[in-house]
């Protein structure tokens, strides 16, 4: 029988009480499974805070302090947790020192950091893992004290090798593979910590922000599951951001390229790239909710590698403010050769990534993080760039995208999709910076002013569902 791999986030992982709703669900399957788990909810950021504090402060006694007292902290939150999800005082007192081990050696490398002044990247890439770390243990054991069999099998025990590329990794699937599945065979339950692997040394290597989707995913892959569950305080996927949209409606069906795109442009149900590895086995992805547990095992969003255009094309409306538009501005920008490849080049020696480009002869805008554009411009502006006679900036924007597999193509009512969404945005206000359609089968968006994301996303939503 093929293994189910089954995804907690740390929306699920927020309270004492979260625990017992995750085992309420692994006793549900009643039958082996692989569980991913995520760190618990803000660890992961306040560890990033701590880090930057030590770096910040290396040498005195007052950061020093500090890295302590959230170790502290870690150590008094884990004793909450196991006090309020295990009855026997024994198996409390075992379990404490088990977690204790993993936050002193977190605590060494915080104090390694401030001893040396600095925080080389394979040091920040195993500081941060240690939320899934302290996660994966700590429910591994909940589980053995309620009488189910289990163990935790860490990427570095199990083989998940990347690429290497600290903070950003991908999975090494040819050198995975084989490890992977023979590790993780065999009856009970496995408890995996997400949101990183190791490379080829054994260090740890993060699969970027939001990255557990992603390793679940590609253990998916490399054990050939049956599926990928994905638990989530919500109801799938939506129509809309339900805290913009009155009324949104479920969706009940998806495919890999629909999901992957309303991840990329801003719907925070999984990561953009969790699909990636799933294409080749058409590996389904199920979306359900801890909230519900009436519901059982039924999904509320189901997503595979089936391709259908249906009559309502569009699925979803969505929206992201994580971009800002870098401009090149020159009379023949667009049509001097060398430019963009020049421009990327630079941009990537600084590790920066482009989310896409859009050129006309006069101008040539690219689209970046927001967090990425001060470094880009001042890049750009002091690297001269023959024919470039300006660079601006503008963080004041959003992009407001439709997804469904055929927004390019006509739809049975008339007009393309593309034109209908921004002809709705445009009646009723909005600020329309830039639009794209081409670049994606399934998507089709616009950049709009920051102020209007709101209105854009009620005008677009009611031209396809109404109000």
């Amino acid at each position: 029988m093929k293994k189910i791999v089954v995804k907690f986030g740390g929306s699920n992982l927020r309270k004492p009480q979260d625990i017992d709703r995750i085992v309420n669900v692994v006793q549900t399957y009643q039958r082996p499974l692989i569980l991913v788990v995520s760190a618990f909810y803000g660890i992961t950021n306040a560890l990033i805070t701590c880090v930057q504090a030590a770096k910040e402060g290396a040498g005195t006694k007052a950061a020093l302090a500090e890295s302590q007292d959230y170790t502290q902290h870690l150590r008094r939150l884990k004793r909450e947790l196991i006090d309020a999800n295990v009855a026997d005082q024994a198996q409390r007192d075992r379990i404490e020192k088990a977690l204790a081990v993993r936050i002193d050696q977190l605590d060494r490398y915080l104090t390694g950091i401030h001893c040396i002044g600095d925080v080389p990247t394979f040091v920040y890439d195993a500081i941060l893992s240690y939320g899934e770390r302290l996660s994966s243990l700590l429910l591994t054991e909940v589980l053995l004290s309620r009488g189910i069999q289990a163990r935790e099998a860490l990427p570095e025990d199990i083989g998940l090798i990347t690429d290497g590329v600290f903070g950003n990794s991908a999975c090494d699937f040819a050198a995975s593979t084989a490890s992977v599945s023979q590790a993780l065979a065999g009856d009970g339950v496995i408890v995996v910590p997400g949101f990183y692997g190791i490379d080829r040394d054994g260090k740890a290597t993060l699969f970027g922000r939001g990255g557990s989707d992603y390793s679940a995913a590609s253990i998916a892959c490399c054990i050939g599951a049956e599926s990928l569950d994905v638990w989530k305080d919500v109801d799938g996927f939506l129509s809309a951001d339900p805290g913009t949209v009155s009324t949104p409606r479920s969706i009940a069906q998806l495919n890999y390229l629909e999901a992957a795109e309303l991840s990329y442009f801003g719907a925070k149900i999984l990561h953009p790239r969790t699909v990636e590895p799933l294409f080749d086995q058409d590996i389904p992805i199920r979306i359900l909710n801890i909230t519900k547990p009436e519901r059982g095992l039924q999904p509320y969003t189901m997503i595979n590698g089936q391709r259908k255009v249906t009559k309502d094309v569009v699925k979803s409306v969505t929206s992201t403010e994580d971009v800002a538009i870098l401009k090149l501005h020159g009379p023949g920008v667009g049509f001097k050769s060398g430019i963009l490849a020049r421009v990327t080049n630079q941009l990537d020696s600084l590790g920066i990534n482009i989310k896409s480009v859009l050129t006309a002869q006069t101008a040539i805008n690219i689209l970046l993080a927001r967090d990425h554009l001060d470094a880009a411009y001042a890049a750009l502006a002091e690297h001269h760039l023959a024919g470039v006679v300006e660079v601006s900036r503008n963080a004041e924007v959003a992009i407001v995208a439709v997804v469904g597999d055929g927004v390019l193509e006509a739809s049975d009512v008339g007009s393309a999709i593309a034109s209908r969404a921004l002809s709705a945005a445009i009646a009723s206000g909005v600020r329309v910076c830039l639009a794209a359609a081409g670049a994606s089968e399934v998507a089709a968006y616009m950049l709009v002013h920051q102020d209007d994301t709101k209105l854009a996303l009620q005008a677009v939503h009611a031209e396809f569902f109404g109000a």
